[in-house]
């Protein structure tokens, strides 16, 4: 059975799905068959396997940075949010339905049987096992019932790195205020201790360091730098979504739904040199774009009426009258159409309905079963500016609840992988708006580019030279992050605290 190794955070954001990803990719070049796994992940950023199952996007990423397929049984319980106190529960990679906060809290201690099995089964596979918790394990409120923190560290044997964000300030408060409000036998677990997202000397931390180590008994593991790494977000916590600014030549202007969901979709477009992507939720910073994406939503009825109440709807109407593209993708395709009727109440109450944007000509029906699915695509000739991409092939994926039928697809779509779905029309386009349900289109680089060239010809610029695909861009960005770990963590350390690890 492999070995493993625990990845905590003293909050969100510290960084753990970050150093998981880096040690996966570290231990895969020292040779050992490596497996990322987190037991209950909540985020709107999501993956579909190449066996139609869901999972989080950020261990989708590890599993990519320790060189193997992603597979659901890394992230066996996801959590998409619904609204303020209630998700969607999809457990290895179904749905199991909605459920307000109250009734999951109570229920999730009966997914131990599938959570350690998907753990045990990959351990059988592997060598070693990186480990994600969630949040902070001293949420004294949460801790008794914990399936994805220190309660996943005892059930499974393992040792604990834990990991303060300097960046936000009061990083020794962090780490020794977390460890004080652990129980013994949790403080036992934590053998090491990191700081992370570091600027500046790290001579001046020294005397801190110090401090800390004999405070608390643990050992400080390393010091890793502030990276700027175009690497996918997990969650809405990303820093992305505060830029708000014009940044390039060409601007781009996500709209920030209040769900949004799987904008990890536009990151390839932030490598395009000169190209600026920034995320607007008020019409005064939307502006005069050169390009308008609708993205995905995990809640599309209620995002339209926030678009509308926000003011949004209207500017986005004038932008395109005057022959700014537009796209949508998944939900904010949905929205760009005459219609959304949602009879048996997916998104709420049954019978709901609301008239679309009314830019494109298609209907969207809710319907329970989730399309789950992989796919490639080839774009179809289109009038208008979405002409650009006739011809271009890309792949993706699925994820959504609902049929669109169009009579102008955009593209023409097949199953991946054996099992996938027989060819077919998929999205719509009408003068400069476009939408489809394809994630992860822009990845490889036909559509991209066509897109980029488009765009900067239609501002009378000459397109940048295009660097590598976002795949092997991704590819090494992973591999600096691995670098950068084995000079700033003590890795000789990290083997030692894995010895006898594991169930």
């Amino acid at each position: 059975m492999a070995r493993c190794i625990m990845i905590q955070g003293t909050m969100s954001s510290a960084g753990k799905s970050l150093l998981a990803a880096g040690l996966c990719r570290l231990f895969s070049q020292d040779g050992w068959r490596v497996a990322p796994y987190k037991s209950q992940n909540m985020a709107l950023n999501s993956f579909i396997t190449r066996d139609g199952l869901e999972m989080g996007r950020a261990q989708a990423l590890q599993a990519q940075a320790a060189g193997v397929e992603p597979d659901v049984r890394m992230n066996p319980l996801l959590l998409k949010p619904t609204g303020d106190a209630g998700s969607q529960v999809i457990l290895m990679g179904r749905v199991l339905g909605d459920y307000p906060a109250a009734k999951y809290f109570a229920l999730k201690k009966s997914f131990w049987p599938q959570l350690l099995e998907a753990y045990d089964s990959l351990a059988a596979e592997n060598d070693i096992l990186v480990l994600e918790g969630a949040g902070s394990p001293a949420e004294i409120n949460l801790k008794a019932d914990d399936i994805v923190n220190m309660g996943l560290a005892a059930r499974v044997n393992a040792p604990v790195l834990l990991v303060g964000d300097i960046d936000r300030g009061g990083v020794f408060a962090q780490l020794y205020g977390t460890l004080a409000l652990l129980e013994e036998e949790e403080r036992a677990r934590v053998k090491g201790l990191v700081i992370n997202k570091f600027r500046g000397d790290e001579a001046l931390l020294a005397p801190g360091l110090a401090q800390l180590t004999a405070l608390t008994g643990r050992p400080v593991a390393g010091v890793v730098p502030w990276l700027d790494l175009n690497l996918e977000d997990e969650d809405s916590l990303a820093p992305r979504l505060g830029r708000a600014a014009p940044g390039g030549a060409v601007d781009v202007a996500v709209i920030r739904l209040p769900h949004l969901s799987n904008f990890t979709d536009f990151d390839p477009l932030e490598e395009v040199p000169g190209l600026g992507v920034r995320y607007v939720s008020d019409p005064a910073a939307l502006g005069r774009p050169d390009l308008v994406i609708l993205p995905g939503t995990k809640t599309t009825l209620d995002d339209l009426l926030w678009l509308r109440q926000k003011g949004l709807e209207k500017a986005i109407l004038a932008l395109a009258a005057s022959g700014t593209p537009v796209l949508g993708i998944c939900g904010g395709y949905q929205m760009l159409g005459r219609s959304l009727f949602d009879p048996s109440g997916v998104e709420g109450p049954a019978g709901r309905s609301l008239p679309g944007l009314g830019l494109l000509d298609c209907e969207t029906v809710f319907a329970p079963q989730k399309t789950r699915t992989r796919v490639a695509c080839r774009f179809e000739k289109a009038e208008g500016f979405w002409g650009c991409l006739a011809g271009a092939e890309a792949s993706g994926y699925e994820i959504h609840m609902g049929r669109t039928d169009s009579p102008r697809p955009l593209c023409r779509v097949w199953g991946q992988f054996e099992g996938g779905p027989a060819p077919h029309g998929e999205g719509a386009f009408r003068g400069s708006v476009a939408g489809c349900y394809l994630h992860g289109l822009f990845e490889e680089g036909q559509a991209l580019h066509r897109l980029a060239h488009a765009l900067f010809k239609a501002k009378g610029l000459s397109a940048p030279a295009f660097g590598p695909d976002h795949r092997a861009q991704r590819a090494r960005q992973l591999d600096l992050l691995a670098d950068t770990l084995r000079k700033k963590l003590d890795i000789p350390a990290l083997y030692r605290m894995m010895e006898g690890s594991g169930r």
